[in-house]
Formats: C-alpha cells, structure tokens, sequence
C-alpha cells in the first residue's frame, strides 16, 4: 500500500484534481483506492459526489456554439450545438476543441439520438420484442431472458444514442464520461443539446425507389 500512496502522490493527484475539483486529500484517497487508476478515481469521486460536476448538474446553460465538422472530403457533415453557463467559456479555445471533438465522433460513430430519453418509445418497444423472440433467448428461463432482453437494450442505446457510445478517440469512456472530464476542468455546466448529421446520397435510393413505386400505381404498371 506504501508504494502505491507514493506512486499516485504528486503527478496523479495533481492531474485528478484539475480534472475533478476535489479537494487534494479526496483526490489521494480515491486514486489509493482505483490502484492509481485516473479514471477509476474520477469515477469514485463522481459517486460521492465531491467533484465540480456533480454539483454543477441543476445550473442552467444557456450560452455555447454551433459548430460545423465536415469529415472525408465532403461527404458527411455535422451541425451541433453545444451548451454552457457563459460566453467566456462558449468563446474558449478549450470549449471549443470540446465541440469539435464531439462533431467529429458524430460524423464517425453516425448516433441517431443524444440521449436515451430522446429515442421514441415504441421504436424501444419494438427492439425489445424483436430481442426477446430470439432463438438463442427463447429457450432461457424467464429470469434469465429478462436479463438478458435488458442488457442488450442497453447495447441498443450504446448503438444509437451519443452521450452512451465509446468515444473514438478513446474507447475507453464513453462520451458523457468525457464531457464530464471536461465539464469538471473548464468549472461551467456542458449540455450537448442537438445535432444534425448528413451524409452525401443519404436517403437518394430510397425516395427513387419511392417515385418508381407511386408511377407504377399511377399508371397500372
């Protein structure tokens, strides 16, 4: 335990305390007990509480920037916006390299929703009565298939919603983990609040295959 206190002393203190807000004993505290894991110890102060983002959660964002990606050659764009609790930090370099990274994961993970809450209800219902019908699941006690339906709903919502899918510059966390790394470090509450993702032809197939079907019912063909 001695060498692990040391190891996480000075440097991983230092860094888990610009990241979080936390005092510098809580800080230490939480990185002994992640084994010097930053993010684990981000994680334990977020639990108790203790960091600048947990109590930033109930402050309004009304401020913020639209910001515009375009990613290979053209061929798909994003529109965001992304909130917070003033202008100065809206205008900020650090706010904005925020946005962009978070455009530039939607141009490349392609997320329908923000958030869970967003997703229509009967499009969940629909997921989960396809899920349940699965050959591997219907043979499964009731228990068990609960559980199971259950956690790959979740898998569904990581597929489709934003603040849910890895990051793609860091696997590791997840996007709100990431913009709660940022929301602790710049001290103002981050909201992302829309975006528009387009992809060059998108949709062009299908309203071709749309007008062929309403001439052929037009003219008996």
């Amino acid at each position: 335990m001695t060498a692990q206190t040391t190891d996480v002393s000075a440097t991983k203190v230092k860094e888990l305390r610009e990241l979080t807000g936390a005092g510098m004993m809580e800080c230490k505290k939480a990185l002994v007990e992640a084994g010097g894991d930053v993010q684990k110890a981000i994680d334990e102060l977020r639990k108790r509480g203790v960091t600048k983002g947990a109590k930033l959660s109930g402050r309004v964002a009304s401020e913020g920037a639209v910001t515009s990606y375009v990613h290979m050659g053209g061929k798909i764009g994003v529109l965001l916006e992304v909130n917070c609790e003033t202008d100065f930090v809206g205008r900020s370099p650090e706010f904005g390299d925020l946005c962009r990274d978070i455009a530039m994961h939607i141009a490349a993970a392609g997320p329908r929703f923000v958030r869970r809450e967003e997703v229509p209800a009967d499009e969940v219902a629909r997921e989960r009565d396809v899920l349940a019908g699965a050959e591997d699941i219907k043979s499964k006690p009731e228990n068990v298939r609960d559980k199971i339906v259950e956690g790959r709903i979740n898998k569904f919502y990581e597929e489709i919603c934003l603040l849910e899918q890895p990051f793609v510059k860091d696997p590791s966390i997840k996007l709100q983990e990431m913009i709660a790394q940022a929301q602790a470090k710049i001290g103002e509450k981050i909201d992302v609040r829309r975006f528009v993702r387009y992809q060059l032809g998108e949709g062009l197939e299908k309203r071709s295959d749309d007008f062929a079907a309403e001439v052929a019912a037009q003219t008996g063909l």
